[in-house]
């Protein structure tokens, strides 16, 4: 990742979500991006695979792009139940 893309996502926020499977691994999201998914067998393995998986997707410049204009005031998840 070059210095300058590290400087534009310094302190950035993005949100991801984070799933247990029946397997018990730990899978991460981060919907900003398509395709920005990884997994982990712990919680902490999980982060820092999201960590490696936005930097990757970061080298796209379509996700670039979608990088300059995010700025979101407010992130929620919810769950709902039918």
């Amino acid at each position: 990742m070059t210095k300058t893309l590290l400087a534009k996502i310094k302190n950035k926020k993005f949100p991801i979500i984070v799933e247990k499977d029946e397997g018990g691994f730990y899978i991460v999201e981060c919907p900003v991006f398509r395709g920005c998914y990884t997994q982990g067998k712990t919680i902490d393995e999980a982060l820092r695979n999201i960590r490696e998986v936005i930097a990757l997707c970061l080298e796209e410049k379509e996700n670039r792009e979608i990088l300059e204009s995010y700025n979101p005031k407010e992130v929620g998840l919810h769950n709902i139940t039918f």
